[in-house]
């Protein structure tokens, strides 16, 4: 990932990388990226928030400083978890999840209401981590099977070969003429000029029955797979298929990748990377706030989840069906909009492992224009290239996309505020009867939206709370 990244940034001219080299066990050089090219980054999908943009870029880069210190001290160096405190839509998981994608590390995005106590039915915050090393396990095998793929490609053509051309006795008479044919068919197979010839095919049929399991969730907790159980226990079948050659290659390839995938390895570079790089943002902490002194049921399941929480932000091991996991050195993000509670509302062990603290500002009319406009992902970018698929042109004003703006703020000022979530139903309802309409109309036009007809569709809306509410 950071290796595109790197690419994209020259590519460009944006700016001129600092390049910080250090080594992986497979003796690929990478880079990290600087706070200022991260935020560069960021800018381009988060309208606003610079603070808690500062903040995270320098928490992400800490990570590549602590990696490059040699002494004993470096396992002494923790990471400096963060709270973002802001209401809903105004970037906050954006952030986190652009931060991870920077990165290229294992990120996993939780829940902090799916969790509940020890002893009580729901999920145990353990599985969290086995969430993050499941990631990382998946991202380093994809990056094997990348590495893989010309050898597993080549391993699937000489099989196909063999099935259309089986391969004769080097001594046999016709042996040389068998090898100028494998030789053209091979250059055929490489053309795709075969692609539509049908072949046979042994494959492997799982014969390892269907198990459902009733009850609330365990599994996952125990660290055990049932199915992967079965699958060993019980072994595969052969069977024969009709399989086109584009289809059959396709099928042996992934075959041979995972033949040529070394497990053992992937795991140990996983769990390397969990423990080095992972990123754990969780989400609407503030529900298991306790938000009175009151000794109530639901709040002392709440204080029993952030005390389940403690160990695992503060560092410990946590077993996975891939080995032990040590959770000291894993960044935890989380964030809470915190209206009807505080930060102080939380035990003071949690506090004490979050000691970043950023809060997001409400976004306003100009914010959302740029929302609009301004991201690599903006909603009217969607929204014109959805149209295009029909070979319409879609056209915003400006005036029209300054009036959305202000619908938008004037809403969530008078109904709710959800931040910039409030622009995809406006957004919504104005493209409506247009998204509707639009495979009937003439290919090759042009839908202009101004001003006018903006406060003609929304008009009756905005200007009803009633309406507000149940529409926008």
């Amino acid at each position: 990932m950071l290796n595109q990244l790197h690419y994209y940034y020259k590519k460009d001219n944006l700016f001129k990388l600092k390049k910080s080299k250090t080594t992986t066990n497979n003796n690929i050089e990478t880079s990290y990226l600087t706070p200022h090219q991260i935020v560069a980054e960021l800018d381009k999908y988060v309208i606003g928030q610079d603070n808690a943009k500062k903040l995270v870029a320098i928490a992400l880069r800490n990570r590549w400083r602590r990696q490059q210190v040699a002494s004993e001290i470096k396992d002494e160096i923790m990471p400096n978890n963060i709270i973002m405190i802001g209401p809903t839509g105004v970037g906050k998981t954006e952030i986190a999840r652009r931060l991870a994608k920077l990165s290229g590390a294992p990120f996993v995005k939780v829940e902090a209401t799916k969790y509940t106590e020890v002893g009580y039915v729901g999920r145990d915050v353990e599985s969290m981590v086995r969430d993050l090393v499941e990631r990382s396990v998946g991202i380093v095998r994809e990056e094997q099977i990348a590495t893989k793929h010309k050898d597993a490609r080549k391993a699937a053509e000489i099989r196909i070969l063999d099935i259309l051309i089986p391969p004769t006795d080097t001594n046999a008479d016709n042996a040389e003429d068998n090898s100028e044919t494998r030789k053209r068919m091979d250059e055929m197979l490489e053309a795709g000029l075969l692609d539509d010839k049908v072949i046979e095919l042994d494959v492997l049929v799982d014969s390892s029955p269907s198990v459902n399991i009733l009850g609330p969730i365990g599994l996952d907790e125990m660290g055990m797979n049932l199915k992967e159980m079965l699958d060993g226990m019980l072994p595969k079948k052969n069977k024969k298929k009709k399989y086109k050659v584009s289809e059959a290659l396709t099928i042996i390839q992934k075959e041979e990748t995972e033949k040529l995938i070394d497990m053992e390895n992937v795991i140990k570079e996983a769990l390397k990377r969990a423990e080095n790089n992972g990123i754990i943002f969780i989400d609407e902490i503030d529900k298991v706030a306790s938000k009175n002194s009151e000794r109530s049921g639901a709040e002392v399941s709440r204080e029993g989840v952030q005390r389940d929480l403690l160990p695992i932000v503060e560092g410990c091991s946590v077993n996975t069906k891939y080995g032990q996991v040590n959770t000291d050195h894993i960044l935890f993000i989380a964030s809470g909009a915190f209206h009807t509670s505080k930060p102080s509302d939380l035990i003071p062990e949690l506090q004490g492992r979050f000691p970043i603290r950023v809060e997001l500002k409400s976004l306003t009319e100009e914010d959302f224009v740029k929302i609009l406009t301004v991201p690599e992902n903006a909603l009217i970018k969607q929204y014109v290239a959805l149209i295009a698929a029909e070979k319409v042109k879609l056209t915003f004003e400006k005036p029209a996309i300054k009036e959305i703006a202000s619908i938008a703020a004037k809403v969530n000022d008078e109904v709710t505020n959800i931040g910039a979530r409030r622009l995809h139903t406006i957004l919504t309802t104005l493209l409506e009867e247009v998204m509707f309409n639009i495979p009937d109309l003439n290919k090759e036009t042009e839908i202009l939206i101004t001003a006018p007809k903006v406060r003609e569709i929304l008009k009756d809306i905005s200007e009803n709370i009633d309406l507000s509410k149940f529409i926008l």
